[in-house]
């Protein structure tokens, strides 16, 4: 059974895809992008536990 690690991400508007690019190359997925009601950006990641 895999266990999973999650990261939740502060996502800058102008920067987003290298933020996420980033964290792809170190094996994580994104889960989800929500939008909170401060506007701020959050990414939720997840990744085999090893």
């Amino acid at each position: 059974m895999t266990t999973w690690e999650y990261a939740t991400v502060p996502l800058i508007d102008h920067a987003t895809k290298q933020i996420l690019d980033q964290w792809g190359e170190d094996g994580w997925e994104l889960v989800t992008v929500v939008i909170m009601p401060s506007g701020n950006i959050v990414a939720y990641l997840k990744r085999p536990q090893t």
